[in-house]
């Protein structure tokens, strides 16, 4: 017999207040009677990601009730990395994951609901509530917002990295404000999570890889009427998850994990899923090691091209077939035996599965890169680890050597980027900009935006202990661990030391004498925090490195 958690708030005569409670909500004795299942909902008018979420929390609720469930829809926080970026306020996007987890965890523990679905976009709502359904470990279905249509101007496809790679290309007279301003009307056409496989849409394709959403979910757009019927379909699906106790931890295991990342390779997803991944893992009890994503990068073909790195956007991903077309494709390779929030093992999921379109999703034998889209590297510059965006980087750039040019801020280094002070062959680097020097690890879509939009891309790389943006085309390096403020090597780079990166070889290495970097670590002098008070104080103190994902505690 089903046991139901809610049981505990609405069963017997000592919950008669609690009943009364639920009662001044408009719940009925029935509706008491049935399971209570939550919508957890990220919607808000600030991200437009987000503004649509409503309408699909209506479309779960009905599906709930249809499949005999009582639902019960309460909000979480959400923050726009674009609008964020670029800002102070880009330091609070990776601790707001935190916070979302947090919350979700609160809400569902303290009101003991049945089963959880989830309705998420963007960049750190999607994992933040993942790392939450892993560990409160009800039944629980996720509900992806959808990626946003395309904007379009003089036959060029048009998002948000069009509007800030402007930037740099007014700066260096390769586009008039005119012309920028058209791209500022046009790039953002309307709701949902940007158009190409950024972040928000790399978490989503791997929450469907995950097998935590419905198949198709992921690529579904915002404005489609498709997602409706998805969400509509999810909420019938988390009653028949009830039913069956089907719970997060039987659909994320280790080989659910191991297939959300060869997912991620062949598509040549954010460099984000190497910090997030491993957070939604390790709730439950799962350690995803960073070697693990070079293991299966050298494994697994990139098969997909979308931007920033290619041509192609989300939309052309989704007439292609989607996630399940390209998990088909790679149908070899994966885990097939692994439980998804269908009911069914993956083999079953994909068995009537096509690709119909060549030119999006190629074949295994026929890739766009024999690698995966996502490259870790090592050397005296990053002991424990680094992330490039493998997908989006020239041939001519897989390996370099240059002089660095230091900037102990993003700011910094933006500003001398569009005054024209950096030059072709230099490496510039940003550090105390990690998870406890940032504090909160911002992403760098301002400087890296500008370096490509003047042009730069193909002869200047970047190195820095934060992080870059799913949009971040070109050699970019994140993630570098250890970080400045906890005394890593990257807090000793002077300007004109020579930096050699190797992506091939997954080598990151700084040329200087192992007795010159031993000296120079000993004199190192550690700046003071940036904030003393409020949540980043706390989280720069409990906050992980960025090579075991930036955890807390």
């Amino acid at each position: 017999m089903l046991k139901l958690r809610s049981r505990e708030v609405v069963s017997g005569l000592e919950s008669l207040p609690r009943r009364a409670l639920l009662k001044a909500d408009g719940l009925t004795d029935e509706d008491l009677k049935r399971p209570i299942i939550a919508i957890a909902n990220s919607w808000n008018q600030v991200v437009p990601g987000h503004i649509h979420l409503r309408d699909l929390g209506r479309a779960v609720a009905s599906g709930i009730i249809e499949a005999g469930g009582t639902p019960l829809e309460f909000d979480t926080i959400g923050v726009c990395d674009g609008i964020a970026m670029g800002t102070a306020g880009m330091r609070y996007s990776l601790p707001s994951r935190e916070i979302i987890a947090d919350s979700l965890e609160i809400m569902l523990e303290a009101h003991r609901f049945d089963a959880v679905v989830a309705i998420a976009s963007c960049d750190k709502i999607v994992p933040g509530m993942l790392m939450a359904l892993a560990r409160v470990n009800i039944p629980s279905i996720v509900v992806t917002g959808g990626p946003m249509l395309p904007g379009e101007w003089k036959g060029e496809k048009l998002d948000v990295i069009s509007a800030f790679e402007a930037v740099g290309a007014v700066k260096a007279g390769k586009m008039t404000t005119a012309e920028a301003k058209q791209i500022e009307n046009r790039s953002c056409p309307g709701c949902g999570s940007c158009a190409g496989l950024f972040t928000a849409n790399t978490m989503a394709c791997m929450t469907e890889a995950l097998g935590m959403s419905l198949p198709g979910m992921a690529t579904s757009h915002a404005v489609d009427a498709k997602k409706i019927r998805l969400a509509k379909e999810s909420g019938k699906q988390i009653v028949r998850l009830l039913r069956l106790n089907i719970r997060p931890s039987d659909v994320m295991t280790r080989a659910a994990f191991e297939n959300a990342i060869m997912v991620d390779m062949a598509l040549g997803g954010s460099t984000n899923t190497v910090l997030h991944l491993p957070a939604i893992a390790r709730e439950l009890g799962i350690r995803i090691h960073l070697d693990v994503f070079d293991r299966l990068s050298r494994r697994v073909p990139q098969i997909a091209n979308l931007r920033p790195g290619g041509k192609h956007t989300m939309l052309d991903l989704d007439l292609a077939g989607g996630v399940p077309a390209v998990m088909k494709r790679l149908e070899k390779l994966l885990h097939l035996t692994a439980m998804t929030v269908t009911g069914l093992e993956v083999r079953k999921n994909l068995k009537y599965v096509k690709v119909t379109d060549a030119k999006v999703i190629r074949p295994v034998a026929r890739p766009y890169r024999k690698m995966g889209g996502i490259a870790i590297l090592r050397g005296n510059l990053a002991k424990d680890g680094a992330v490039v965006k493998y997908a989006a980087v020239s041939p001519k750039m897989m390996k370099h050597e240059g002089p660095a040019k230091v900037f102990n801020s993003e700011e910094r280094a933006t500003k001398a980027i569009l005054e024209g002070k950096i030059e072709p062959g230099d490496v510039v680097v940003i550090r105390y900009e990690g998870p406890k020097g940032g504090p909160g690890m911002r992403e760098m879509l301002g400087p890296t935006a500008a370096i490509a939009g003047m042009g730069l891309s193909e002869s200047v790389a970047l190195v820095t202990d934060g992080r870059f943006s799913g949009g971040t085309r070109g050699p970019c390096i994140g993630h570098v661990s250890p970080e400045a403020a906890e005394g890593g090597p990257i807090a000793i780079v002077k300007d004109g030391d020579i930096i050699s990166i190797d992506i091939r070889r997954r080598k990151l290495d700084l040329l200087v004498s192992k007795d010159e970097i031993k000296e120079r670590l000993k004199r190192l002098k550690l700046p003071e925090p940036k904030v003393r008070k409020g949540y980043l104080s706390l989280y720069s103190r409990l906050v992980s490195s960025a090579s075991e994902g930036a955890v807390l505690g």
